[in-house]
C-alpha cells in the first residue's frame, strides 16, 4: 500500500508562502491499494490536485473510493472540484456517518446549490453511489476498512484500514475524552493507565498500526481556549500512540495560524515527548506532496474484530435523568429533534421507578442529584439482569479523577462534562448507543 498526502490543513485553506512545505489545503489523503484500487480519506481541497493526478492516469478503473469522517465544510470543500465526477462512465462511491439530520447526498449537494455553485449534484456525469457507516467492519474496494466513532462535536469516524501489506489508521477530527490522560496511581505509557475508557478505547483501535494519520491541531498552551471544539494537542496524540505501539505517526489537520515555522516547532516537541516516554515511534508532520509505502511490521495486524453496527435514532428510547428542570428541558427537545424518544426523572428514585416500568436503550445520567445520586443509580443498574447492559452516559460537572475512575469502574459507558454543547452530546449518544448494537460484518463494496 502506498500512502499519499494530498491536503494537511485544519479549518480552512491556507495557500501562501508561510505555508509551502506543510501546504495550505485542506484535508485529503490517498492510499492506494496493493490492487490498485484508490482509498480517498476526506474530500478537503486537497481533492482538486488528486482528482487531476488520477483523471490523467490511463491506467485507473475510474472507480474510486471517498471515505468522508464526517462533512464539516473542510473535510468536503474539494468534493465539487474533483475532476473524476465530471468523466461520464466513472464511479464514485462515497461514505459518510450516518445519523445526521440531512442525508449524505443533501449535503454534499447543499455546497453545490446555484447560489453558491455553477454545476449542480445531479448534473455530474459520474455515478455517484453514498453509504452510509456505522461502527463496524467494511469491505471497501476490496480491503478490511473497520470504524469507529471519534469525539468530535459532530458525529465522526475514524478508519483503520488492513490488508495482507500493512494497517493504516486515519484520525480526523478527534479530541481527547478527558483533560487529564493518565491515572495518577499507575504508570504512565499504558493504555491500561489511561483514565478515560473513551481515550482507552482510540488507543486501542490505533494499536500495533503500520501507521496512524491523526489530528494534532493545537499545542498545549491553545488547547484551553479551544476546549469542545473538536481537536487534539500533539501531545496527547504522541502519548497515545506512543502506548498503543504505533509504528509511524504522521501529525496532520495542521491548525490555519500556524505556518511552516511552527508546524516545525510542533514536530521536534512530538518527537521529545516521545522520547521522554522512551518510545521508538517515528513521528512527523504530514505535508503535501508526502508519499510512503507502507510495509507490515510486527503484530501490525489488529487481532480482536468485534464490529458493532450503528442503529439510527428512529424508536431508540432514553432515559434522561437530571434534576436541573431547565437543562432537561432543553436537553429532551435537542434529543427528540434528532428522532429519539425521551423518558425523564428529576432524581435518582425517580430514575428507579422509570428504570421498573420498562428498560430504555440508553441511560443519560447526572452525578450529582439529591436523595440518591447518579453512581448509586448506576451501580443498581449494573446489578439488574434485565438492565446491565443498558449503555449509560454520564453527565457532570466534576472533571476529579476520583470520579471519572468512580463511574468507569462501576460500569458507566462514556462520561461527559458539563457545560457540553449540544452537538457533542449528540455525538457521544449515537456513540453509546452504537456499542452496544448487535456485533455484525458488512459489505459495502
Amino acid at each position: 500500500m502506498r500512502v499519499n498526502f494530498w491536503g494537511t490543513r485544519g479549518s480552512i485553506a491556507t495557500p501562501g508562502p508561510a505555508t509551502n512545505h506543510f501546504g495550505g489545503n485542506t484535508s485529503c489523503v490517498e492510499l492506494e491499494t496493493a490492487a490498485g484500487q484508490s482509498l480517498i480519506f476526506d474530500c478537503g481541497t486537497g481533492a482538486r490536485p488528486l482528482g487531476l493526478k488520477l483523471a490523467a492516469n490511463p491506467t485507473k478503473t475510474g472507480q474510486y473510493s471517498i471515505l468522508i469522517g464526517h462533512t464539516h465544510w473542510d473535510h468536503i470543500q474539494g468534493f465539487p472540484f474533483f475532476t473524476p465526477v465530471f468523466i461520464p462512465g466513472n464511479q464514485i462511491d462515497v461514505y459518510a456517518p450516518e445519523g445526521g439530520q440531512k442525508s449524505l447526498q443533501d449535503v454534499l449537494g447543499g455546497q453545490m446549490e446555484f447560489t453558491y455553485f455553477p454545476i449542480e449534484l445531479a448534473q455530474l456525469p459520474a455515478t455517484i453511489n453514498y453509504h452510509k457507516l456505522g461502527e463496524g467492519t467494511y469491505n471497501i474496494a476490496g480491503v478490511k476498512v473497520i470504524t469507529q466513532f471519534l469525539n468530535h462535536p459532530a458525529t465522526t469516524l475514524g478508519f483503520r484500514v488492513e490488508s495482507e501489506q500493512g494497517s493504516v489508521v486515519y484520525l480526523t477530527d478527534h479530541e481527547p475524552f478527558s483533560e487529564r490522560l493518565w491515572q495518577s496511581d499507575k504508570e504512565p505509557g499504558h493504555i491500561e493507565s489511561m483514565l478515560h475508557e473513551g481515550d482507552r478505547r482510540h488507543a486501542r483501535f490505533m494499536a500495533n498500526a503500520d501507521l496512524v494519520i491523526h489530528d494534532a491541531q493545537y499545542t498545549p498552551e491553545e488547547y484551553g481556549a479551544k476546549k469542545n471544539w473538536g481537536h487534539s494537542t500533539f501531545d496527547y496524540v504522541t502519548e497515545v500512540a506512543a502506548a498503543a505501539g504505533v509504528r509511524k505517526l504522521a501529525l496532520t489537520h495542521h491548525d490555519p495560524t500556524h505556518d511552516d515555522d511552527f508546524v516545525s516547532d510542533i514536530e521536534r516537541r512530538a518527537r521529545e515527548t516521545a522520547t521522554q516516554r522512551g518510545s521508538s515511534i517515528e513521528i512527523f508532520c504530514a505535508y503535501e506532496g508526502c508519499s510512503l509505502d507502507i510495509e507490515t511490521g510486527e503484530g501490525s495486524q489488529q487481532e480482536t474484530e468485534q464490529p458493532i453496527s450503528a442503529n439510527s435514532a428512529a424508536a431508540q428510547t432514553l432515559l434522561l435523568v437530571d434534576d436541573n428542570e431547565e437543562l432537561r428541558k432543553l436537553t429532551k427537545k435537542f434529543l427528540e429533534r434528532e428522532g429519539y424518544k425521551i423518558r425523564e426523572a428529576s432524581n435518582g428514585r425517580d430514575a428507579l421507578d422509570r428504570l421498573a416500568e420498562s428498560v430504555p436503550d440508553l441511560l443519560v445520567l447526572d452525578l450529582d442529584m439529591p436523595q440518591m445520586g447518579g453512581l448509586e443509580v448506576l451501580r443498581f443498574v449494573r446489578a439488574q439482569p434485565d438492565a446491565m447492559s443498558v449503555p449509560v452516559l454520564i453527565l457532570t460537572g466534576s472533571g476529579e479523577e476520583a470520579s471519572i475512575s468512580a463511574c468507569f469502574a462501576a460500569g458507566a459507558t462514556d462520561f461527559i462534562l458539563k457545560p457540553f454543547s449540544t452537538p457533542q452530546l449528540i455525538a457521544r449518544v449515537r456513540a453509546c448507543l452504537a456499542r452496544v448494537a448487535a456485533p455484525h460484518h458488512s459489505s459495502a463494496a
